[in-house]
């Protein structure tokens, strides 16, 4: 007999009582398991509860805690101590300046001022500038000093166009109490202001006209930059680069002309005529013949040019050079820019300021309507003595 035959049973019938004992050992031994999965699943359920209770307890209080700080966000209480200059610059946003009093240390979270900020029907009155403020203060008692002219820091100026950069500078000065040689100074380190590269190292024509909000504690030098980066601005704004290049002119070509258009011109709807003038006489090969270039050349102001200043030897007297001039003579504004760019059509070779006083400027093609326009000029002379 094999191994197998101990287990086999020719008749279909094995052993009972074998049989019977395996079958209890096996419930038994089922009873247990399904035991101890009802007491580890009581026990998973139990510890699910509790984890979900501390996860969602938690969740709970920081969740108010959250909403608190959102109806409720930190804030500095008082008036604050000590000093600081911030400039709120123009155009800016409740958020715009809630951040940079944050970023000054003002006041202590930006989400606590524009929360006072919402709340004020003044607040859209704050304007653009720098402003003495305090640090540590609460978000109320800064906007209180916004909207306090009294904290005004800075010093507001506006730039004519068509002013020279010695002009410029004496305004500056006359403001800031900065002497004139520093700006003059500070205008030798063009590498410093950021210029463009093609104003080839000069700041004249390139210190933006407008208006300006100064730092009290600003240098010659910041200044400068502020009215470059103004500038540079600008001329982004504009696509100068681009636009002259399809009028085929470099960009330094473009403020040149710009500044003869500003410095001829009297009313803005006499730019494009002028520009047209320029374009004209060039393409003629005349002269300009401007008093205004041979004026820059002297560092002078006047109606009256004489036969001596005419023959005054310099690059920017187009009495005797023909073409442009090496350089702006002034800083032209945006409307001179555009005119330079953009030309009225006419056949105008000529043009005379006939009634400076009134600003009006005429126009002629020929040399007999040309001299039509000096006689009525030289009667205006006439009637305003040292005019």
């Amino acid at each position: 007999m094999n191994d197998l035959d101990l287990f086999s049973d020719p008749y279909g019938e094995g052993p009972p009582h074998e049989e019977q004992r395996y079958g209890r050992r096996d419930q038994r031994r089922a009873r247990k398991r399904q035991k101890r999965r009802r007491r580890n699943g009581r026990a998973a359920a139990l510890f699910a509860m509790a984890f979900l209770v501390a996860v969602f307890g938690t969740g709970g209080v920081l969740g108010y805690a959250w909403l608190d700080s959102k109806r409720h966000p930190p804030d500095y209480e008082g008036q604050g101590s000590g000093n600081i200059t911030v400039q709120i610059k123009d155009g800016a946003s409740g958020a715009v300046i809630a951040a940079t009093l944050e970023g000054h240390s003002v006041v202590k979270s930006a989400r606590a001022f524009v929360k006072v900020y919402n709340g004020e029907t003044r607040a859209s009155s704050i304007q653009p500038g720098f402003y003495q403020m305090r640090l540590r203060m609460s978000s109320a008692a800064a906007m209180s000093l916004l909207l306090d002219p009294k904290s005004r820091a800075g010093n507001q100026l506006s730039v004519p166009e068509g002013k020279r950069a010695i002009e410029i500078y004496e305004l500056l000065s006359k403001k800031t109490g900065i002497p004139v040689k520093d700006f003059q100074a500070a205008a030798k380190k063009p590498e410093s202001l950021a210029l463009p590269e093609y104003a080839k190292g000069k700041v004249e024509g390139y210190l933006y006209p407008g208006r300006y909000d100064l730092d009290p504690n600003g240098t010659a030098e910041q200044i400068l930059k502020q009215m470059v980066a103004r500038y540079n601005e600008e001329a982004q704004n504009l696509d100068l680069v681009g636009k002259a290049r399809a009028a085929g002119m470099k960009p330094a070509t473009v403020i040149t002309l710009a500044s003869l258009v500003q410095a001829e011109g009297g009313k803005p709807s006499d730019l494009p005529k002028i520009s047209r003038v320029i374009y004209n006489r060039v393409k003629k090969g005349m002269k300009l013949q401007f008093d205004t270039t041979v004026l820059y050349a002297l560092n002078k102001r006047t109606l009256t040019v004489t036969e001596k200043d005419l023959q005054t030897p310099s690059p920017y007297n187009t009495y005797l050079h023909a073409g442009l001039p090496p350089g702006p003579i002034s800083s032209p504004g945006p409307q001179a820019i555009e005119a330079a760019l953009s030309p009225a059509d006419g056949t105008w070779i000529f043009f005379i300021a006939t009634d400076p006083t009134n600003k009006i400027t005429e126009f002629a093609t020929t040399e007999a309507e040309r001299v039509q326009l000096e006689k009525k000029f030289r009667a205006w002379q006439k009637a305003h003595p040292g005019q």
